[in-house]
């Protein structure tokens, strides 16, 4: 695995580079946005590791430069911010994870192969379907009907989540676990939020809707009579 670390504290980058290469993973550095950028112009990474006071722009900025750019490019945010709204402003801005400083390496590790499993190419294809809706697994390939839809990491994440488990009522913190790999934080709206980034992709333009609320309980995905 080859990720991109972009980080400007020294200290911060030799613990981690060490660390990870110890692991099998190796850490190439970005001190700012600009190298970020240039680095990811003229490289292939596994993931981005991504710090959020950095020179130029904050990382959140950073992120959803990345983000519009790269759409299937995994994003760990590492943060000493811990507050619900910092994490928030951190999926919003299009990051897979937020990790808050002071961490554990092998927790990072974890998340960063967890991530790497997820969106690794399998050998054969699996497309889910409901109603006109249909997702390839393997290029994940979006279409509703005959029109391709074009989604993030994570709400290619929550798609999935949701198809492989078509009819079933899922609750927020079951997607949290799922497609986060967080413990549910119920001060957070960030389920709410996605759902509804969702809901404008493959709904709002289409007939029928399939994503539906469930009052108290969370959501499911479905086609429903009349």
């Amino acid at each position: 695995m080859n990720i991109l670390l972009v980080e400007d504290e020294l200290n911060v980058i030799s613990f981690l580079k060490n660390g990870l290469e110890e692991h099998g993973i190796k850490a190439t550095i970005a001190l700012d946005a600009t190298s970020a950028q240039q680095l990811l112009a003229t490289a292939s990474y596994s993931a981005v590791i991504l710090d959020v006071n950095l020179p130029e722009m904050n990382g959140f900025e950073l992120c959803a430069l990345i983000r519009a750019r790269y759409e299937r490019l995994p994003i760990i945010m590492l943060t000493a911010l811990a507050s619900t709204h910092h994490k928030l402003m951190g999926f919003e801005a299009g990051a897979d994870d937020y990790l808050v400083k002071p961490f554990e390496l092998k927790e990072l590790v974890a998340r960063l192969r967890a991530l790497n499993r997820r969106y690794a190419v399998v050998t054969d294809d699996r497309v889910l379907k409901v109603a006109d809706l249909e997702l390839n697994s393997t290029s994940k390939l979006v279409k509703r009907g005959d029109q391709r839809i074009e989604l993030t990491v994570r709400e290619l994440s929550l798609l999935e989540y949701f198809m492989s488990n078509q009819g079933r009522a899922l609750t927020r913190a079951e997607i949290v676990g799922q497609v986060w790999d967080l413990s549910f934080d119920t001060g957070t709206n960030v389920v709410d939020v996605y759902v509804n980034y969702l809901r404008k992709k493959i709904d709002k333009h289409f007939s029928p809707k399939l994503i539906h609320t469930l009052n108290g309980v969370g959501y499911v995905l479905e086609e429903r009579a009349g």
